[in-house]
């Protein structure tokens, strides 16, 4: 156990810091200062680590959350269309990044074809190997995962943009009650049934 959240340390690190990065640089883009004032636009993941949603990752595998970068709304010419760009920041980082580590698994594993096992070398280059493998997984997870059209997620505030103002309104005052409904999933194993299948997919067609 010990070995294994050694090697998901850096790509959950990486994942939710960039994930949150991106929410805050494109509110920043759109003429919202909150975040680059509250000093969230950095790479520093110690501003951006909710604890417990850490642990809560590395335990389920599927369900976990940072410190939500603040956004205000009122700084925005058109409110509805640029939170709902800012919420697809998040996800499409996520994306981004699986990309870049399955592209940066491939060359060392082209890399690898010439390292001697049990050298210094292959020491040091199989544990980076996996640490890419799992910043593939770990992406696609948070992700898919934040893509889900239940409040507070940021595929809420996807589908809010596409609803009539009233109802979008309504929709997204059950943000109150969508952690314990995220709970409820993963606790029974339906959040699993729900992105496994999503993340294997695109696992696999990126390696």
């Amino acid at each position: 156990m010990i070995q294994e959240i050694a090697l998901l340390a850096v790509p959950v690190l990486v994942a939710i810091t960039f994930h949150e990065v991106a929410h805050g640089y494109v509110a920043n883009l759109l003429g919202d200062p909150t975040a680059r004032l509250a000093g969230r636009l950095t790479i520093n993941p110690l501003k951006h680590l909710d604890v417990l949603g850490v642990l809560a990752f590395v335990v389920t595998r599927m369900i976990g959350w940072a410190k939500p970068v603040p956004v205000d709304p009122r700084y925005f010419r058109k409110p509805r269309r640029d939170m709902m760009l800012v919420a697809l920041a998040g996800p499409l980082m996520n994306f981004l990044l699986a990309l870049g580590f399955a592209l940066l698994l491939r060359l060392l594993e082209a890399t690898a074809g010439g390292v001697v096992p049990g050298t210094l070398a292959y020491r040091v280059l199989e544990p980076v190997v996996y640490m890419c493998g799992a910043g593939v997984s770990v992406n696609l997870a948070l992700g898919i995962f934040n893509l889900l059209p239940v409040p507070p997620l940021d595929g809420s505030n996807i589908l809010a943009f596409f609803l009539p103002p009233r109802m979008a309104w309504r929709y997204m005052s059950f943000g109150r009650w969508g952690f314990f409904l995220l709970l409820l999933l993963a606790v029974t194993g339906a959040l699993g049934v729900i992105i496994g299948p999503p993340v294997t997919l695109l696992y696999n067609w990126l390696l």
